[in-house]
Protein backbone atom coordinates (compact mmCIF):
# COMPACT_ATOMS: atom_id res chain seq x y z
CA UNK A 1 0.00 0.00 0.00
CA UNK A 2 0.89 3.31 -1.11
CA UNK A 3 2.58 5.49 1.99
CA UNK A 4 0.16 8.79 2.27
CA UNK A 5 2.22 11.87 1.85
CA UNK A 6 3.35 13.52 5.29
CA UNK A 7 1.75 16.80 5.68
CA UNK A 8 3.93 19.68 5.32
CA UNK A 9 6.82 17.48 4.13
CA UNK A 10 8.89 19.80 1.71
CA UNK A 11 8.89 22.75 5.26
CA UNK A 12 9.69 19.78 7.46
CA UNK A 13 12.62 18.68 4.67
CA UNK A 14 14.37 22.10 4.99
CA UNK A 15 13.98 22.45 8.18
CA UNK A 16 16.49 19.29 8.37
CA UNK A 17 18.75 20.62 5.46
CA UNK A 18 21.87 21.17 8.68
CA UNK A 19 21.57 17.16 8.74
CA UNK A 20 20.23 16.28 5.53
CA UNK A 21 21.39 15.75 2.05
CA UNK A 22 18.49 15.30 -0.69
CA UNK A 23 19.91 13.57 -4.18
CA UNK A 24 17.34 13.75 -6.09
CA UNK A 25 17.92 11.47 -9.44
CA UNK A 26 15.73 9.18 -12.25
CA UNK A 27 18.53 6.78 -13.50
CA UNK A 28 18.59 4.04 -11.69
CA UNK A 29 20.78 1.93 -14.42
CA UNK A 30 23.97 0.64 -12.56
CA UNK A 31 26.02 1.10 -15.57
CA UNK A 32 25.29 4.95 -16.35
CA UNK A 33 24.51 5.84 -12.46
CA UNK A 34 27.11 7.38 -11.41
CA UNK A 35 29.05 9.33 -14.28
CA UNK A 36 30.11 11.80 -12.04
CA UNK A 37 31.79 12.25 -8.53
CA UNK A 38 30.81 14.55 -5.86
CA UNK A 39 32.07 13.31 -2.87
CA UNK A 40 31.36 14.08 0.39
CA UNK A 41 34.20 15.79 2.70
CA UNK A 42 34.04 14.13 5.94
CA UNK A 43 35.72 16.83 7.77
CA UNK A 44 34.05 19.35 6.31
CA UNK A 45 30.74 17.38 7.33
CA UNK A 46 31.60 16.42 10.89
CA UNK A 47 34.64 18.69 11.75
CA UNK A 48 37.01 15.48 12.41
CA UNK A 49 38.34 12.46 10.84
CA UNK A 50 36.92 9.72 12.76
CA UNK A 51 35.74 6.37 11.22
CA UNK A 52 33.01 5.98 8.91
CA UNK A 53 29.99 3.93 9.47
CA UNK A 54 27.61 3.73 6.68
CA UNK A 55 23.51 2.16 7.10
CA UNK A 56 21.81 1.48 3.67
CA UNK A 57 17.71 1.82 4.38
CA UNK A 58 17.69 3.84 7.54
CA UNK A 59 14.03 4.07 8.02
CA UNK A 60 13.06 6.16 10.85
CA UNK A 61 16.21 6.38 12.20
CA UNK A 62 15.89 4.19 15.57
CA UNK A 63 18.92 2.34 14.81
CA UNK A 64 21.50 4.86 13.33
CA UNK A 65 20.16 7.85 16.22
CA UNK A 66 21.17 4.86 19.05
CA UNK A 67 24.62 3.62 17.42
CA UNK A 68 25.63 7.56 17.04
CA UNK A 69 24.55 8.14 20.67
CA UNK A 70 26.73 4.73 21.56
CA UNK A 71 30.05 5.84 19.99
CA UNK A 72 30.75 9.36 19.48
CA UNK A 73 34.24 8.86 18.00
CA UNK A 74 32.26 7.15 15.03
CA UNK A 75 30.69 9.52 12.04
CA UNK A 76 27.46 7.98 10.72
CA UNK A 77 25.90 8.26 7.58
CA UNK A 78 22.36 7.01 7.09
CA UNK A 79 20.85 6.09 3.60
CA UNK A 80 16.74 6.32 2.53
CA UNK A 81 15.28 6.74 -0.20
CA UNK A 82 11.98 7.70 0.71
CA UNK A 83 11.12 11.48 1.79
CA UNK A 84 8.31 10.73 3.90
CA UNK A 85 10.47 7.97 5.96
CA UNK A 86 14.10 9.95 6.48
CA UNK A 87 12.29 13.18 7.48
CA UNK A 88 11.07 11.16 10.53
CA UNK A 89 15.07 9.92 11.07
CA UNK A 90 16.38 13.59 10.79
CA UNK A 91 13.58 14.97 12.96
CA UNK A 92 14.90 12.29 15.41
CA UNK A 93 18.58 13.12 15.11
CA UNK A 94 17.60 16.75 15.59
CA UNK A 95 15.45 16.87 18.45
CA UNK A 96 17.88 14.47 20.28
CA UNK A 97 21.08 16.78 19.22
CA UNK A 98 23.64 13.69 17.62
CA UNK A 99 25.98 15.63 15.85
CA UNK A 100 28.15 12.84 14.72
CA UNK A 101 25.03 11.64 11.71
CA UNK A 102 24.13 13.15 8.36
CA UNK A 103 21.58 11.80 6.21
CA UNK A 104 21.27 11.10 2.72
CA UNK A 105 18.23 10.82 0.49
CA UNK A 106 18.95 8.75 -2.35
CA UNK A 107 19.23 4.91 -4.03
CA UNK A 108 22.14 2.89 -3.23
CA UNK A 109 22.68 3.25 -6.50
CA UNK A 110 23.93 6.40 -6.58
CA UNK A 111 26.27 6.00 -3.33
CA UNK A 112 29.65 5.55 -5.68
CA UNK A 113 29.50 9.31 -6.56
CA UNK A 114 29.14 10.69 -3.43
CA UNK A 115 31.31 8.03 -1.42
CA UNK A 116 34.88 7.86 -1.61
CA UNK A 117 35.95 4.83 -2.10
CA UNK A 118 37.65 2.75 0.55
CA UNK A 119 36.15 5.14 3.23
CA UNK A 120 33.35 3.52 5.00
CA UNK A 121 34.21 0.87 7.96
CA UNK A 122 31.23 -0.56 8.25
CA UNK A 123 28.10 -0.98 6.92
CA UNK A 124 24.71 -1.81 8.25
CA UNK A 125 21.63 -3.60 6.09
CA UNK A 126 18.94 -3.82 8.75
CA UNK A 127 15.34 -5.29 7.37
CA UNK A 128 16.06 -4.50 3.97
CA UNK A 129 13.43 -5.24 1.74
CA UNK A 130 12.95 -8.63 0.79
CA UNK A 131 11.45 -8.27 -2.76
CA UNK A 132 10.05 -11.99 -2.48
CA UNK A 133 9.42 -12.27 -6.19
CA UNK A 134 12.63 -13.62 -8.30
CA UNK A 135 12.20 -11.43 -10.78
CA UNK A 136 13.17 -8.49 -8.94
CA UNK A 137 15.76 -10.06 -6.90
CA UNK A 138 18.54 -7.83 -8.76
CA UNK A 139 16.53 -5.02 -6.37
CA UNK A 140 17.44 -6.46 -2.82
CA UNK A 141 20.28 -4.85 -1.48
CA UNK A 142 22.30 -7.87 -0.98
CA UNK A 143 22.28 -8.59 -4.52
CA UNK A 144 25.85 -8.64 -6.21
CA UNK A 145 25.43 -5.44 -8.25
CA UNK A 146 25.23 -3.79 -5.09
CA UNK A 147 27.87 -6.03 -3.32
CA UNK A 148 29.86 -5.01 -5.73
CA UNK A 149 29.38 -1.37 -5.07
CA UNK A 150 29.96 -2.19 -1.47
CA UNK A 151 33.37 -3.86 -1.99
CA UNK A 152 34.51 -0.36 -3.38
CA UNK A 153 33.41 2.07 -0.44
CA UNK A 154 34.66 -0.39 2.13
CA UNK A 155 37.83 0.47 3.74
CA UNK A 156 40.83 -2.34 4.28
CA UNK A 157 39.13 -4.38 6.85
CA UNK A 158 36.03 -3.26 6.86
CA UNK A 159 32.63 -5.28 7.56
CA UNK A 160 29.09 -5.37 6.39
CA UNK A 161 26.76 -6.38 9.45
CA UNK A 162 23.07 -7.54 8.03
CA UNK A 163 19.45 -8.54 10.08
CA UNK A 164 16.72 -9.11 8.10
CA UNK A 165 13.11 -11.30 10.08
CA UNK A 166 13.12 -13.04 6.16
CA UNK A 167 14.69 -16.33 5.80
CA UNK A 168 14.46 -16.04 2.45
CA UNK A 169 16.26 -13.09 2.26
CA UNK A 170 18.86 -14.39 3.98
CA UNK A 171 19.37 -17.58 2.35
CA UNK A 172 20.16 -15.34 -0.66
CA UNK A 173 22.34 -13.00 1.17
CA UNK A 174 24.38 -15.74 2.39
CA UNK A 175 24.62 -17.32 -1.58
CA UNK A 176 25.25 -13.91 -2.92
CA UNK A 177 28.13 -13.05 -0.48
CA UNK A 178 29.98 -16.40 -0.68
CA UNK A 179 29.40 -16.06 -4.72
CA UNK A 180 31.01 -12.31 -4.35
CA UNK A 181 34.00 -13.09 -2.52
CA UNK A 182 33.17 -12.33 1.35
CA UNK A 183 34.05 -14.35 4.30
CA UNK A 184 31.01 -14.80 7.12
CA UNK A 185 31.55 -14.71 10.91
CA UNK A 186 28.84 -14.17 13.88
CA UNK A 187 25.77 -16.29 11.95
CA UNK A 188 22.69 -16.28 13.76
CA UNK A 189 19.19 -18.24 13.03
CA UNK A 190 17.88 -16.92 15.99
CA UNK A 191 19.31 -13.36 17.19
CA UNK A 192 17.33 -12.94 20.18
CA UNK A 193 17.99 -16.35 21.75
CA UNK A 194 22.18 -16.02 21.22
CA UNK A 195 24.78 -14.56 23.02
CA UNK A 196 25.62 -12.12 21.13
CA UNK A 197 25.90 -8.92 22.73
CA UNK A 198 25.68 -5.40 21.97
CA UNK A 199 22.34 -5.58 19.61
CA UNK A 200 20.68 -2.33 18.74
CA UNK A 201 16.70 -3.06 18.54
CA UNK A 202 15.49 -1.63 15.17
CA UNK A 203 11.84 -0.58 15.02
CA UNK A 204 11.03 -3.17 13.01
CA UNK A 205 12.96 -6.11 14.59
CA UNK A 206 10.79 -5.15 18.54
CA UNK A 207 8.01 -5.35 16.25
CA UNK A 208 9.08 -9.36 14.68
CA UNK A 209 10.55 -9.98 18.16
CA UNK A 210 7.41 -8.97 20.02
CA UNK A 211 5.69 -11.79 17.32
CA UNK A 212 8.00 -14.28 18.01
CA UNK A 213 9.71 -14.29 14.74
CA UNK A 214 13.37 -15.44 14.67
CA UNK A 215 16.03 -12.57 13.67
CA UNK A 216 19.09 -13.52 11.43
CA UNK A 217 21.98 -11.92 11.45
CA UNK A 218 25.80 -12.24 9.93
CA UNK A 219 29.10 -10.25 9.56
CA UNK A 220 30.58 -10.06 5.96
CA UNK A 221 34.31 -9.29 4.91
CA UNK A 222 36.51 -9.60 2.06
Amino acid sequence: MRMRKKKNLEKRLEECKSNLIIIDKEDRNFNTANTFKDYLDYNKLFGNNNPVHLEIGCGKGGFICAAAKQNPNINFIAVEKTANVIVSACEKAKKEGISNLIFIKCSAEYLPSYIKNESVERIYLNFSCPFPKKKYANHRLTAKPFLEIYKKLMAKGAEIHQKTDNQGLFEFSIEQFSNSGFKLKNISLNLHNSNFEGNIVTEYEAKFVALGQPIYRLEAYL
